[in-house]
C-alpha cells in the first residue's frame, strides 16, 4: 500500500501533528523514523495515505507544524519527496 511518512523532530511534535491531522480528518500512525531515512536520532515519523497528503500538508503548515523530510512509500522502497 502506497503511503507517506511524515517526519517529525520528536516524539512531542509528532503527537500535535497527528491531532492536527485528526481534527482535519485524517487517520494517521505514530512511530519511530526507519534509521535508514534520517540522521535524527529522537525523529518520529506520522504515517498517513497517500490521498490524504494535500490536505495534511495545508492542515499543517496553518498550525506551523512543517516536517523535517516527507518519505513516499511505494513498492517496498522509500523515496524522499520535496516539501
Amino acid at each position: 500500500m502506497e503511503h507517506y511518512l511524515i517526519i517529525a523532530r520528536s516524539v512531542t511534535f509528532a503527537q500535535r501533528m497527528q491531532k492536527t491531522l485528526a481534527r482535519a480528518g485524517i487517520r494517521s500512525l505514530i512511530f519511530r523514523a526507519p534509521r535508514e531515512l534520517t540522521e535524527l536520532g529522537c525523529a518520529y515519523a506520522v504515517q498517513i495515505t497517500a490521498a490524504d497528503l494535500p490536505t495534511a500538508l495545508r492542515a499543517l503548515h496553518r498550525e506551523a507544524l512543517d516536517p523535517v523530510q516527507i518519505f513516499l512509500h511505494q513498492r517496498g522502497l522509500y523515496r524522499e519527496v520535496g516539501l
